[in-house]
C-alpha cells in the first residue's frame, strides 16, 4: 500500500512539472509571437540602401537572350 502511495505521489509530481513546463513554453511562444506581430518586413529601406536587381525593359530581347539570362542568374 505504501509503494502505491509513493508511486502516485511521484506521478503527481511529474504531472505538475510537465504542466508547468508546458504553460511556460506556451507563454514564451505567445510573447515571441507578439514581439514579431508588428514587425514590418516590407517597409521601404532607410539610409544608404541600394537597388540590387535591375528589371529588363528591353523590347528587342529575344527568346535566346532571355533563356541565357535565366541560366546565368538561375532565376
Amino acid at each position: 500500500m505504501i509503494s502505491f502511495i509513493k508511486t502516485a505521489l511521484q506521478t503527481v509530481k511529474v504531472f505538475i512539472l510537465f504542466t508547468g513546463c508546458t504553460i511556460l513554453f506556451y507563454y514564451g511562444i505567445m510573447w515571441v509571437s507578439e514581439e514579431y506581430q508588428n514587425y514590418h518586413r516590407y517597409d521601404e529601406p532607410e539610409g544608404a540602401a541600394l537597388r540590387v536587381s535591375n528589371a529588363v525593359n528591353e523590347k528587342s530581347s529575344s527568346l535566346l537572350d532571355r533563356l541565357m539570362l535565366f541560366y546565368l542568374n538561375g532565376e
